[in-house]
């Protein structure tokens, strides 16, 4: 293992400077993305009805694709799903990533091309390392084994030559030898589609590793590292695994978990770093030690398009390049991929922290918002007032959710939360002020409608049983590495369907 920690380090270390390059000439590297991506896709379906071949220009590109939903792309999609081929991108697709992602209540299947395999998802992983041995030359990263937490995959009922699953297992199927031997459990456990058996499985296994790193989501992992101290009966996770370095986290914003993972992984020594890895694609990595900013990854096959929140609701809305996005404003997302996804609206939206070189944080989701009286709340501020309010009491959250309360005929309207805390608040009381100072001070629209209570009231803050949240996603059938709690809603449909079934336990 040592001698293949200093090979697998010393290759890893050369991408630096091709990653440099991109940080150096980010527009440049972006022109040569976008036409590569459509000189690939001319001769397909998709490709032949915009006249891909004609396109010199990212204006005509604008000018004649059109931004699109997931239900622009669907048709297509179902059809590739069927077996057709050369649709929307001209390599055969045998994989096919299901989101947790709803769209009309549907899940949604993004295509997954071996070129978004290979030089997007796998490239992602790998620079992960890159960089994450670049700032810690003395990582024993590879003296041990990482532990991935993913979902599963199954056939697809409408092509037996492909197959449906989360992305985090379409990549381990995926994964190259070499990677297959650095990482844990095996896929026979891995992949395995029975959530809860499959937290015991790879408890069982996994403890009986010298685990050195962690990829997955915040909160799954929590349910897993719980697991082991149970059965183990230790205290914390570094009497298990004493040489654990590193936990690569991405999905959802780490900022509530920080302080319950310091808990259970009590190190100074302990590196946390950010990804923003999504069925779509991989999109950044956190390059700066200590830093609360991504590094968007230019050079993985993707282009990207930035649309300003206020032309969201438009028909054709007008979007902007890399050279024309400005710091501290909120953009949604929009990316054309060498998956064959075109101008496609992924749900996220990101806010730039530097443009030289292009860092950013992404600050929600275009759906998961409260908007209800104009106050205009998302999902950056619920965290940092969530962040706030723990700080101020000593709370530790496990997960949260909020919706609105709407007006009465005698009641105002507000706004509702749901917190399963890790750590109680001293006071409820106490906390709840803070959260709704908070997003008083960072919301100015929020402020307004708060002003002396004349359209907003002290927001509603219940605490719920440990083990809610848990049993919520098992009760919808969305357990699993890729599903997480939806953390703001416009409508009551989660927080009422939490409630209800809290009540019927009681």
């Amino acid at each position: 293992m040592e001698l293949l920690n200093t090979i697998l380090s010393w290759l890893m270390k050369k991408r630096v400077s091709q990653i440099e390059f991109f940080m150096q000439h980010p527009h440049d590297v972006q022109q040569e993305q976008f036409s590569r991506l459509l000189r690939t896709a001319k001769d397909t379906e998709w490709g032949r009805r915009y006249d891909y071949a004609s396109i010199r220009t990212v204006d005509d590109f604008r000018e004649r694709v059109p931004v699109a939903p997931y239900e622009t792309l669907f048709p297509y999609i179902e059809r590739m799903m069927a077996g057709e081929q050369n649709v929307l991108w001209p390599s055969d697709i045998k994989w096919f990533a299901k989101s947790s992602g709803t769209t009309n209540a549907r899940s949604k299947f993004i295509p997954v091309s071996q070129e978004s395999l290979d030089d997007c998802h796998f490239q992602g992983g790998k620079d992960l390392i890159t960089v994450y041995a670049h700032n810690n030359p003395d990582t024993k990263f590879f003296l041990g084994k990482a532990l991935s937490i993913g979902g599963s995959l199954q056939p697809n009922t409408g092509d037996t030559d492909s197959y449906v699953g989360d992305v985090s297992a379409v990549v381990m199927k995926n994964l190259p030898i070499w990677a297959q031997f650095i990482r844990t459990p095996g896929l026979d456990v891995a992949l395995m589609d029975k959530w809860e058996e499959k937290i015991e499985k790879m408890a069982q296994v996994t403890m009986q590793e010298n685990v050195t790193s962690i990829l997955g989501v915040p909160t799954w992992t929590i349910v897993l590292i719980r697991r082991i101290l149970e059965i183990t009966g230790k205290s914390n996770i570094l009497e298990v695994w004493p040489n654990l370095e590193l936990f690569a986290h991405g999905a959802v914003s780490f900022t509530p978990y920080r302080e319950l993972f310091r808990s259970m992984i009590p190190s100074e020594k302990m590196n946390y770093v950010e990804i923003y890895n999504a069925s779509e694609g991989f999109f950044g990595l956190q390059d700066r030690t200590g830093a609360e900013d991504m590094l968007l990854m230019l050079d993985y096959g993707v282009f990207y398009e930035f649309v300003p929140l206020d032309e969201l609701g438009e028909e054709h809305p007008r979007t902007l390049t890399l050279d024309q996005v400005e710091l501290d404003k909120n953009y949604a997302l929009v990316i054309s991929t060498n998956g064959g996804l075109w101008r496609y609206k992924i749900g996220d939206t990101v806010k730039f922290t530097s443009i030289n070189p292009y860092r950013i944080r992404i600050s929600g989701r275009t759906k998961h918002f409260i908007n209800a009286f104009g106050e205009e709340v998302i999902v950056e501020n619920a965290e940092l007032a969530i962040t706030r309010a723990c700080e101020a009491t000593g709370a530790i959250v496990e997960n949260f959710t909020a919706a609105p309360l709407y007006m009465g005929n005698r009641s105002k309207g507000g706004h509702e939360w749901i917190i399963e805390f890790a750590k109680e608040p001293g006071s409820l009381a106490a906390f709840t002020e803070v959260l709704d100072r908070t997003l008083r001070e960072i919301n100015s629209d929020y402020d307004a409608k708060r002003y002396q209570d004349m359209a907003l009231q002290m927001p509603v803050v219940h605490n719920v049983p440990e083990g809610t949240f848990y049993n919520w996603l098992k009760k919808r059938g969305k357990l699993g590495g890729q599903n997480k709690v939806p953390r703001l809603s416009n409508s009551r449909e989660y927080v009422d369907d939490i409630m209800g079934m809290i009540s019927a336990v009681r």
